[in-house]
C-alpha cells in the first residue's frame, strides 16, 4: 500500500477485520503488514517446530574395546560401530589396557586400525588413535550428516509401509519365508547302504 500514516493504516485494518503487524521496526519507516495476528504466531510457532523436528543432535556414542578381543567379540563391536555410523553418529573408541597390555600399546593402535580400515566405507577417523593413560582413544566420524541419515530412514520406513498397504495379507516374517521357499535347494546326498 506504500507509506501511509499511522491512523490511517490502523483504520484499514479495523476496516479489512485484520491487524496492524509490524514485521520490521528497525526499518525507516518501520514496515507493518495487515494479517490475522493469532494466524502468524500459529504459523511462525509450526515453522519453527518442524525446523526443531529437522535439527539432528550431534551424538557420540562409544564402543569400548579391548586389545586380545575375540575374532566373534570383535566382529560384534564391528557391528555396532557401523550401525551408529549410519545413524549418522559419531563413534568414540576406547581401547582399555590391563596389567601388562600397558607395556605393549602398539596392540591397541593395530587393533583401532584395522577397525578404520573395516569401516572406511561408512566413516572416517576424524582423531587419530592417542594413548591416555590405562586407555587409547580414536573417534571415527560418519561420512553421512546425521540429517541425511534420519532422511534415509525416514524414507525406508514410508517404503515399507506403502508395502504393506500394497500387500495387506502378507505379513514380513512371511514375505521372508515365500522368498526362501523360491531359492533352489539341493537335495541331500544318499547315504551309502552298509553291507
Amino acid at each position: 500500500m506504500g507509506i501511509v500514516p499511522l491512523a490511517k493504516a490502523l483504520e484499514l485494518a479495523q476496516e479489512y477485520d485484520l491487524d496492524l503487524v509490524e514485521v520490521a521496526a528497525t526499518a525507516r519507516p518501520p514496515v507493518c503488514k495487515l494479517m490475522d495476528y493469532g494466524k502468524f504466531k500459529y504459523e511462525s510457532a509450526m515453522k519453527a517446530r518442524e525446523a526443531r523436528k529437522n535439527q539432528a543432535h550431534t551424538v557420540i556414542k562409544e564402543m569400548k574395546l579391548r586389545p586380545k578381543i575375540d575374532p566373534h567379540d570383535y566382529d560384534t563391536k564391528k557391528g555396532h560401530v557401523v550401525r551408529f555410523l549410519k545413524q549418522g553418529d559419531k563413534v568414540k573408541i576406547t581401547i582399555m589396557f590391563r596389567g601388562r597390555e600397558q607395556s605393549r600399546p602398539e596392540l591397541g593402535y593395530r587393533l583401532l586400525q584395522r577397525l578404520a580400515e573395516d569401516v572406511a566405507d561408512l566413516g572416517f577417523v576424524e582423531s587419530n588413535p592417542k594413548q591416555d593413560g590405562r586407555n587409547m582413544i580414536m573417534v571415527l566420524g560418519p561420512h553421512k550428516k546425521k540429517t541425511e541419515a534420519m532422511a534415509e530412514a525416514r524414507q525406508a520406513q514410508e517404503a515399507r509401509k506403502a508395502d504393506a498397504k500394497a500387500n495387506p495379507g502378507k505379513s514380513q516374517n512371511a514375505a521372508e519365508a515365500e522368498a526362501m521357499a523360491e531359492e533352489p535347494t539341493e537335495a541331500p546326498a544318499e547315504e551309502p547302504a552298509e553291507a
